[in-house]
């Protein structure tokens, strides 16, 4: 006890630490700006999606591959998808969780359609074999070569360094470059989808602390940061969820220079403050101390209500597109203005797709 107490300590006094103090502002902010709108007219989206789950057959349900399905957020999105009609494809490192998931949902809903496949974010090798597999299983099913729907879920809190063998940090890989990588390979599913398709990238409060700092190779592949004495994963976390934010709203901007039919919408869903497992690498009192900090304010959220984000966003209508959906109830607000800045979003456009080239040579 007293050695978890002194590494609790220890812990809440590191200069990165301080920064999930502002988390807690910046979370304020986000309720206060919710606040404002429904005072000055809330902008609330009724589920209305062209994504109809009930529509054909149950061999021809909207295809819907969610990341991270097997605990937290991505696990009661997936149950709530599951029982809306959608075929759920779960994208996950464990197979055991996988095989524990599928049969849960499938206990409460007999007539779920489920697929699993074990896909590791932060393996780039293990994201193009995905893509390959699930292209399989659709000729195999006899389904139409498309999906409806990508939730963008996955997502790690690591509170030391671990750079991956190709020198990324993992994090970094998990949280941005992954799901970046996963939406331009299965993009062409989405857009081969006869009815809307969506992207929705489950986002967070803490981009608002984002130090912008760089958007060049070093930076967004998070090798910049593997090099401190002491691993900033407070400002690596934040900055990667900004990361994905800039991203959702240039992937907005790309397609509909592209296509301005909304045929591919992409959506940012922010859950808030839930007891997951996100802080599991945290001392064991620090995370205790936060949960029960929000718990008291009334800002803690159970995964069930930090998921509501997630699924108003999948079933907003197919014209909802570069919307920041927050505090459930189909309302959205606007990120920070750092987020929706265009020429930071075209650089890490940029940056981003350098990296994707590589990568694919890598994987030829």
């Amino acid at each position: 006890m007293i050695k978890d107490g002194m590494e609790a300590l220890r812990f809440v006094w590191s200069p990165s630490s301080w920064n999930m103090f502002l988390w807690g502002i910046a979370l304020y902010s986000s309720y206060f700006k919710l606040l404002r709108a429904s005072i000055f007219g809330s902008k609330s989206t009724p589920n209305s999606s062209s994504i109809d789950p009930k529509i054909g057959s149950s061999t021809s349900r909207p295809i819907c591959v969610i990341t991270g399905p097997t605990s937290g957020i991505g696990k009661a999105t997936a149950f709530a998808l599951a029982e809306k009609g959608f075929h759920v494809v779960l994208v996950g490192r464990s197979p055991q969780l996988l095989s524990e998931t599928l049969k849960e949902i499938k206990s409460k809903n007999k007539d779920a359609q489920l697929k699993s496949f074990e896909v590791d974010m932060s393996c780039f090798q293990s994201i193009f074999k995905f893509k390959d597999s699930l292209k399989q299983w659709l000729s195999d099913e006899n389904l139409h070569p498309s999906i409806q729907l990508l939730v963008n879920n996955a997502g790690i809190m690591a509170v030391s360094s671990r750079p991956l063998n190709n020198g990324y940090d993992r994090m970094m890989t998990t949280n941005y470059i992954g799901p970046f990588t996963m939406t331009k390979l299965l993009l062409p599913l989405l857009e081969n989808s006869s009815v809307p398709s969506r992207v929705v990238n489950v986002a967070s409060f803490s981009h608002r602390y984002a130090s912008i700092g760089k958007l060049n190779k070093d930076y967004v592949t998070g090798e910049h940061f593997t090099t401190f004495d002491e691993y900033p994963h407070a400002h690596v976390y934040e900055y990667s969820k900004l990361c994905l934010l800039l991203f959702s709203y240039e992937l907005h901007r790309q397609l509909r220079l592209k296509d301005d039919s909304h045929h591919v919408s992409v959506i940012a869903a922010d859950p808030g403050f839930v007891k997951t497992n996100l802080l599991r690498e945290f001392p064991k009192y620090s995370s205790a101390s936060a949960f029960l900090f929000f718990k008291v304010i009334g800002l803690l959220k159970t995964p069930d209500e930090g998921s509501e984000s997630s699924v108003d966003a999948v079933l907003a209508p197919p014209e909802i597109s570069g919307v920041y959906y927050f505090g459930g109830k189909g309302r959205t607000i606007k990120s920070s203005k750092a987020s929706r800045d265009p020429k930071l979003g075209k650089e890490l456009w940029e940056t981003s797709c350098g990296l994707f080239k590589e990568l694919q040579s890598y994987n030829d």
